[in-house]
């Protein structure tokens, strides 16, 4: 069963990085990219970021709600335990 993640993204940053929680919340992940959030770019960027981060195919990483915001939901296709053991190694 897929989980939801939370991330506010950042486009247009000097580097592609994940960089912690967010104090926010409903408590978000805040995801850097380099690219502009044009034609999907960013989303695409997004996906890819995380999907590697977590060591799985970034087909199984998509932009489930908020396509044209900085505030998104992301679907992944991961089981619950290694995905809460991912979200314990983010800083």
């Amino acid at each position: 069963m897929p989980v939801r993640l939370a991330v506010k993204v950042s486009p247009k940053a000097s580097r592609n990085g994940i960089q912690g929680w967010t104090d926010s919340s409903p408590r978000e992940l805040s995801v850097c990219v380099s690219v502009a959030p044009e034609g999907g770019k960013a989303n695409k960027a997004v996906c890819e970021l995380v999907a590697k981060s977590m060591g799985i195919a970034k087909s199984r990483v998509s932009v489930k709600r908020g396509e044209t915001a900085r505030h998104k939901q992301l679907e992944i296709d991961i089981d619950e335990t290694a995905f809460q053991e991912w979200c314990d190694t983010i800083g």
